[in-house]
């Protein structure tokens, strides 16, 4: 009806419902993911009249979010990556600080353990010199066993992590599923969205979204479907798909994922995650695992290198030399879901062709084939698998006994556990073999200026290496060995003999003889000391190519670089998100100036409704005066 109290009256509803949203804007302003409503007025219709239509006041059409759906599923897109690179910078930056911090990187402790072989080096028959380098070899072997140590709490921690996180997605994926069964019987009831509950449920697609990163699709019905990027379905309307936790089959203390939905439970690639659990995998699989790698593979360097050195020279009582640290052997694990006996021995076969990385052996029914773990990347491999013949692959020999069955697997940790197993073989200061093996004189009754040059040990385990060993020249340019054979000479000439070689200058005389033998106990000799102290700059890595003081500088720079990388990308994604915010909060958020000004609008619109509901009535108090008279 056109008249000017229905128009007044409808005017006062519609003005006081835009002052209670106006207020529960201002109420909300401070509450996270609350978004901006708004009253949307409509005219009545009008009442058709001879003349005309005449206006049949107002009424409220709608009350809508002030939403922009765009900004909205970027905000989503850039909460997984903030929300992934805060983990990952945050523990990349810690494993900086293991490997370089003074007070636990490698540095000091390697470099004092070489000053020690050199202090050996300068006086070789020193008890003191002899119990420092031991001293210096359990500091740097301590040191290698609390990094990977430390390495090895974080990685744990990692793992605590992704099983807190993987409960607080479930979580969150059961709140947007009940969310959705409110959201589609509310709007079934009254015909419009529920706001109030679309911001809750906006807010916990977001959260979800910094935890393991989300996308989503609406259905005609107002529910939402939520995935992963890789198409993983967390949530079908009102239903949410339950993500497990699994065990490695290879280490029971390594976590992978699974999720149950309509078809069973399915593996979960860690490809196709973003968010917090993105950020883990990430920092496990690129930042823990390698580090742990490079460790050991210097562990292995560092044993293997001195260890053969400390092999090629005779200790203090006279005896060949023995390993000075323990050595490594890679570890070998089974899959649990392997169905035959095969079992492997490894060892290591060249630390110049070793990259520390994880293998995955597994049998076809007729050969292993050996492929990267991390990639699945196949990898050249010799051998047959015998004593005699062992598999080689990346620088580790693998002796294989057993009966395989088809599909078995086995891992094979080249380097990452090598640098727990560093620790001391020797505890004898006496047993530091500080000379060479063999010793070499000239003959007194030389005549000839023949220089004998330094002697190096080429095959420290020839059983021959210290039988006695006579040169002597029997005409001019001409010698024999042990009376053998009539040699040609040039000067400058290297002479090889026993597992050793020795370099022969200047211009003997017939007759000259040059003498080897075996050297004695309590010798002051230094030749092997000195060959200990420079095995730091000797190259043993990338096929010699790369000594241990390179490899442990590279490794420090490799993971500064990578916690710094995380940091710069951390700060610029920040910025991205700030800026989302501040766009998100230009459209969705509350101005409270803008709020009061409303209100102050919509009282003085009520105020004016008011006033014409009097008017009507004082018009109608007249119109029934004048009816009375």
């Amino acid at each position: 009806m056109s008249d000017p109290f229905s128009i007044g009256t409808s005017a006062l509803l519609a003005f006081q419902r835009a002052m209670a949203t106006a207020s529960n804007n201002v109420a909300n302003a401070s509450t996270p993911g609350y978004t901006r409503q708004r009253v949307e007025f409509s005219s009545r219709v009008g009442q058709g009249q001879g003349f005309g239509f005449l206006g049949a006041g107002v009424q409220i059409s709608g009350v809508n979010r002030m939403l922009n759906s765009f900004l909205v599923s970027r905000l989503d897109a850039s909460a997984s990556e903030l929300g992934r690179l805060e983990v990952l910078s945050g523990l990349a930056t810690r494993v900086d600080r293991v490997v370089s911090e003074s007070g636990t990187s490698l540095s000091r402790p390697i470099s004092d353990f070489f000053d020690s072989a050199q202090g050996v080096a300068t006086e070789p028959t020193s008890a003191a010199a002899r119990q420092s380098m031991l001293d210096g070899g359990e500091n740097a072997a301590g040191r290698f066993r609390a990094q990977a140590n430390q390495l090895n709490q974080l990685d744990l921690e990692t793992g605590q992590r992704i099983g807190n996180t993987v409960t607080e997605v479930n979580s969150l994926s059961a709140q947007i599923a009940r969310l959705n069964r409110d959201i589609v019987r509310a709007r079934g009831e009254f015909n419009q969205p529920p706001n109030d509950l679309l911001d809750q449920r906006d807010q916990a697609v977001r959260e979800l979204s910094a935890k393991i990163g989300v996308i989503t699709f609406e259905q005609d019905d107002g529910a939402i479907n939520v995935q992963t990027a890789s198409g993983a379905s967390l949530v079908l309307g009102n239903t949410a798909q339950t993500i497990a936790v699994t065990r490695d089959p290879f280490r029971l203390d390594r976590q992978q994922l699974s999720i149950t939905g309509p078809v069973g439970v399915t593996s979960l690639p860690t490809a196709g995650l973003g968010g917090e659990l993105a950020g883990l995998f990430n920092f496990r699989d690129q930042v823990i695992d390698p580090a742990m790698a490079q460790l050991g593979r210097m562990a292995i360097g560092l044993t293997e290198s001195f260890n053969a050195q400390q092999r090629a020279g005779v200790d203090f009582n006279g005896n060949l030399g023995t390993d000075f640290f323990r050595p490594i052997a890679p570890a070998v694990l089974p899959s649990i879901n392997n169905a035959g006996t095969a079992n492997f021995t490894a060892g290591i076969s060249d630390v110049g062709a070793m990259t520390g990385r994880d293998i995955v052996l597994r049998w076809d029914g007729a050969n292993w084939q050996a492929r990267l773990a991390s990639t699945g990347a196949a990898l050249p491999m010799t051998g047959t698998g015998s004593a005699a013949d062992p598999l080689i692959v990346e620088g580790v020999s693998l002796e294989v006994t057993g009966t395989p069955a088809v599909g078995d697997d086995i891992q094979v940790r080249t380097a990452s556990d090598a640098a727990r197993q560093m620790a001391m073989a020797m505890a004898d200061p006496n047993r530091i073999a500080a000379a060479l093996p063999v010793r070499a004189s000239a003959a007194l009754g030389n005549t000839g200026n023949g220089l004998l040059g330094p002697l190096r040990i080429t095959d420290a385990s020839n059983p021959s290496l210290q039988s006695p060993v006579v040169i002597e020249f029997t005409a001019a340019g001409v010698y024999s060995i042990n009376g053998a054979g009539a040699f040609a000479y040039t000067p400058g000439d290297t002479i090889a003999v026993n597992g050793w070689e020795v370099t022969l200058d200047g211009t003997p005389a017939p007759g000259d003889q040059f003498n080897f033998a075996a050297m004695g106990a309590r010798s002051g000799d230094n030749g092997n000391a000195r060959l200990l102290a420079n095995v730091g700059n000797v190259g043993v890595f990338n096929g010699g190519n790369q000594n241990l003081t390179a490899a442990l500088s590279e490794m420090t720079s490799q993971f500064g670089g990578a916690a710094r990388q995380a940091e710069f990308t951390l700060g610029a994604q920040r910025a991205i998100d700030n800026q989302l915010q501040t766009e998100r909060d230009a459209v969705s958020g509350v101005n409270l100036d803008e709020e009061a000004a409303n209100l102050l609008k919509f009282q003085q619109s009520y105020q004016a409704a008011a006033q014409i509901i009097s008017i009507a009535n004082a018009a109608f108090d007249s119109l029934l005066a004048a009816v009375r008279r």
